[in-house]
């Protein structure tokens, strides 16, 4: 008889011991967002940086700028759109976005019973830098190009999340315990398939640290007429070039990001401050009522008034 065959663990063990840690680890996860997170919605929390997630509804659509951020959820399913490129995530999968974006979303499996639950941590390129340099370059993944992406999730991940989130029920503990957790999970994703795109982000010299040169420029300047040659300028680019990698990194041209995240703060200021259309249209550096009405419609569905009347309606 073959003792080592008795002995020796088998090829599925380990995957079936991974399955299992998995799941303990998500319903730790679930029980702490029941507690922290009990309606629908997203929640600000102790831990700087630390978002929780639920929401029991399919049928809202949710259009937002996606900040730097890893996700992970513990319960349902989510569809994000960003350019003309559709992400889908559930418990087994994470998402990393290693620039500001605007995106389309909705949940795409929940219910009052089993709500969608999750959690998101905001990314520091500073610290991503900093633990990088320290970091031997064979334990760092290769190049890619996209500023988002989605991917299978490994124990070690979501133990890191977990330990982090674990917190919320320590919060004396938070101020020395939770910026060692947090650096604990930057390394797992620095270190996995999808630490690239947190990388290229933050490294001096990248291509896509050239890009957020860009992004940051249009942001903070929404008013303002695009150039070409500007943004080329600022990132140190041939124009070509600058297109180039623009849309790789963001699925868009720069004039397609200029305008989605013109309409998405237009939509917030007159959700959010009671500004008319015309006003928020003419902050965001549109100088035709009408355009800004068109193009409007044709991203969120409805022209802006009703749009926003809706918002304000629509229950919780």
């Amino acid at each position: 008889m073959d003792t080592a065959a008795l002995t020796s663990p088998r090829p599925n063990d380990s995957s079936a011991m991974d399955n299992a840690t998995l799941s303990r680890q998500r319903d730790e996860i679930a029980a702490i967002l029941h507690r922290h997170c009990q309606d629908d919605g997203t929640v600000e929390t102790a831990i700087p940086g630390l978002l929780l997630f639920r929401g029991s509804r399919t049928d809202v659509p949710t259009c937002a700028i996606m900040a730097s951020v890893f996700a992970l959820m513990v319960q349902g399913a989510k569809r994000i759109t960003v350019g003309d490129e559709t992400y889908d995530y559930d418990a087994r999968h994470c998402l990393i976005s290693s620039v500001d974006l605007p995106m389309f979303s909705r949940i795409t499996r929940a219910s009052a019973s089993e709500p969608y639950l999750g959690l998101g941590l905001l990314l520091d390129p500073l610290k991503i830098s900093e633990l990088a340099a320290a970091i031997p370059q064979n334990r760092l993944p290769g190049n890619v190009d996209r500023g988002i992406a989605v991917g299978m999730l490994s124990a070690e991940i979501q133990g890191a999340a977990l330990r982090l989130a674990r917190l919320l029920d320590a919060p004396a503990d938070i101020p020395v315990l939770a910026p060692i957790f947090e650096r604990e999970l930057l390394y797992r994703l620095l270190t996995s398939a999808l630490g690239s795109r947190l990388r290229q982000a933050a490294a001096s010299g990248s291509h896509s640290h050239q890009i957020v040169r860009a992004i940051d420029w249009l942001k903070s300047n929404l008013d303002q007429p695009i150039s070409i040659d500007r943004l080329a300028s600022l990132s140190n680019m041939s124009k070509s070039s600058l297109h180039h990698h623009f849309k790789a990194l963001t699925a868009m041209t720069p004039l397609q990001y200029q305008k989605q995240m013109r309409l998405h703060e237009a939509r917030r200021l007159m959700l959010a401050t009671d500004t008319d259309a015309a006003s928020a249209a003419h902050h965001v550096g549109y100088e035709s009522p009408s355009q800004f009405n068109r193009e409007y419609r044709r991203m969120f569905g409805t022209p802006p008034g009703r749009d926003i009347a809706q918002l304000r309606h629509s229950p919780p």
